[in-house]
């Protein structure tokens, strides 16, 4: 049975669990910058978690995702409770479909991540316009497109330290 060229015969560490925590605190660093509102930005914070819902549904989950959502209402001023709706959401979303995610490679995992990623903008869209906001265009959907394209650097990148060093030893098969 052959192959597929994407999978990696290397075998993953376990994430520790700072790791985690010091890779949402990051994307939360990243999302509060003060570089505007611009539609072409990802939002760094719901990329990182669902990638930690997908790799690690018992150590991120719903709850993770509300306190999130909580700073990111607090950091932004926006109307509280729409990001944690939003990111609870997407939580759950990952979670439930982390089995099936990780059966693909990454240029199918960013299809099945982009949905999930769309949605969770829909929802904080639907909040924005149910409080009587103005619809920001459609151009306020790039940031998911983007953070779809970004999937597989990140994916990289946060799989890093999990990675074990390459030792070949001729005595074992794996």
């Amino acid at each position: 049975m052959n192959q597929p060229s994407f999978s990696s015969r290397r075998i993953l560490r376990p994430v520790r669990p700072w790791f985690i925590w010091l890779s949402l605190a990051c994307a939360l660093l990243l999302n509060l910058m003060p570089l505007g509102r611009t539609p072409v930005l990802p939002d760094w914070v719901a990329l990182v978690l669902c990638f930690w819902c997908v790799r690690e549904p018992q150590r991120s989950g719903m709850g993770t995702a509300f306190v999130l959502g909580l700073a990111m209402d607090v950091g932004y001023g926006s109307l509280m409770g729409q990001h944690a709706l939003a990111y609870v959401l997407l939580a759950y979303a990952a979670g439930t479909f982390s089995r099936r995610i990780l059966w693909f490679g990454p240029f199918r995992q960013s299809l099945h991540v982009l949905p999930m990623l769309v949605g969770t903008q829909l929802v904080m869209l639907l909040v924005r316009l149910a409080a009587d906001a103005e619809f920001p265009g459609f151009t306020y959907f790039a940031g998911s497109v983007i953070a779809t394209l970004l999937w597989h650097p990140i994916s990289f990148v946060l799989l890093l330290p999990q990675y074990r060093p390459e030792n070949k030893d001729e005595n074992r098969p794996i």
